[in-house]
């Protein structure tokens, strides 16, 4: 984006050689009246033409300033690439061009290039590598309607939208008499999204509700999976012809099938609070990356199968993704996931998130919370008791340090975990299953379980 002002266009200041050259002229000149020596009259001689034909080429447009960032899709722990450009609109070249830039601190730029040339590389501070360029100046001189590219090159180490810049740049001119006000480029995001943990779950769904997909449903229809062997009816197609039960019983039998259908799963995320520290793609995650990569992941697998996925925030904002599969809806939740923010509130936001008919009755909740909040727990124990399929993940990080800065401190932390320890067993006594978070492989055996209860008859009262 440009960041040129008409209405400053012209705004340049004299620079203290302008002044210096000035004042030199004018006292060999006062000089020459007062002594009246000729020879101080040709000594003022060269700065005063050299003053004046450097005035004379002066420039009339302030410089132009772009920010350009990474479009594609990126990934924590990827390439990240930038572009800061300065260029020259006018007829006049610039002497010299002062360009700074600020970067995030998530997006850690370890190469910056100039004119073809390396100009700076990423240092180490306290163990952790830090941007090489920000607020750093770069300078270069820029002939007339021409630019030159700063071009950045980094890692990101963390998910969300990121900002590159603001940027700025100063130019000096005339041979150096003159200097350009500061031109400032407005900040580009980059987006970046969050990395997928490896996961992968068992086929089992409570009840697959929908027309088509690949779980399997206790309806019979057209499967995959055999239900047994029934006399033959009309509209039975002949492909379904057990051929050696009709031969036994001398009558024609075919293979009766269960239909494949697909299940909504729908993805609650618990921002209500934050705890850890997080440290980027390479080092500690907090409850809040732990929650996003987590929600990639679920929707990631599912969506992969055919399933319908949403997605859920339980807090003040109740932001909601409705269910949709396909690539589209992967790409959306990951943009969706982008905007996940801790928020606390005074106010119980169960109403707010569960309006009339946001839930289906046969989807599949997976609850991502870290269950710091006894208003986590009571809206899982509701869920649960609406009916509802419900699996609680905790997101909370293993490896929490208890805090250290006052004398009960880790004893008051001792007596939170196990406050907090026969909150989860509660819950797991009003039905509600809760794992850890660890990839691939920590639904499975609750899903199984999940679906065996939802396949049990149910005892109806007279």
């Amino acid at each position: 984006m440009s960041s040129q002002d008409p209405s400053t266009a012209e705004r340049w200041t004299p620079t203290p050689a302008f002044g210096r050259a000035v004042l030199l002229t004018g006292l060999l000149l006062i000089a020459a009246v007062l002594l009246g020596r000729v020879d101080l009259v040709v000594l003022a001689a060269p700065f005063a033409l050299g003053t004046a034909y450097a005035l004379h080429r002066r420039p009339t447009e302030l410089p132009q300033v772009w920010i350009s960032g990474e479009e594609e899709h990126l990934v924590e722990g990827g390439e990240v690439t930038g572009t800061v450009s300065v260029g020259n609109p006018g007829t006049v070249p610039y002497d010299v061009a002062v360009l700074r830039t600020r970067v995030s601190p998530w997006l850690r730029i370890e190469r910056a290039s100039l004119a073809g040339g390396t100009v700076a590389e990423g240092g180490r501070s306290g163990g952790t590598r830090r941007p090489a360029v920000a607020g750093r100046p770069f300078v270069t001189s820029v002939a007339p309607d021409t630019a030159v590219d700063l071009e950045l090159a980094g890692t990101a180490l963390r998910w969300g939208r990121h900002r590159l810049g603001p940027a700025g740049a100063r130019v000096s001119a005339a041979q150096g008499l003159l200097v350009s006000r500061a031109v400032i480029a407005e900040p580009t995001r980059t987006r970046v999204y969050p990395k997928t943990e490896p996961f992968d779950a068992v086929e089992a769904m409570p009840r697959a509700a929908g027309l088509v997909g690949a779980h399997r449903s206790r309806r019979p229809g057209e499967g995959g999976e055999l239900a047994g062997v029934r006399v033959f009816a009309p509209g039975d197609r002949l492909r379904r012809v057990d051929w050696r039960v009709s031969l036994r019983a001398r009558q024609l039998h075919v293979a009766a099938t269960l239909s494949d259908r697909d299940a909504e799963v729908v993805v609650l995320l618990d921002v209500l609070a934050e705890a850890g520290r997080s440290g980027g793609i390479n080092g500690t995650a907090s409850v809040l990356d732990t929650t996003v990569r987590a929600a990639a992941a679920i929707a990631e697998h599912y969506l992969h199968r055919g399933d319908r996925v949403a997605l859920l925030e339980y807090g003040p904002s109740a932001r909601r993704l409705r269910p949709a599969t396909g690539r589209r809806q992967y790409l959306t939740v990951l943009e969706w996931l982008l905007d996940v923010r801790a928020q606390s509130s005074p106010h119980e936001p169960y109403d707010l998130v569960f309006g009339p008919q946001v839930l289906s009755a046969d989807a599949l909740v997976v609850v991502l919370t870290p269950l710091l909040e006894e208003r986590s727990a009571q809206m899982l124990a509701r869920l649960a008791r609406s009916g509802r399929f419900v699996v609680a993940v905790d997101t909370l990080p293993a490896d929490l340090s208890p805090p250290t800065d006052r004398g009960w401190a880790e004893v008051a932390y001792r007596l939170w975990r196990l406050d907090r320890e026969t909150m989860i067993a509660q819950l797991r006594e009003h039905g509600v299953p809760v794992v850890p978070w660890a990839g691939a492989g920590s639904l499975d055996q609750v899903l199984r379980d999940v679906a065996r209860l939802a396949a049990a008859p149910r005892v109806g009262g007279r």
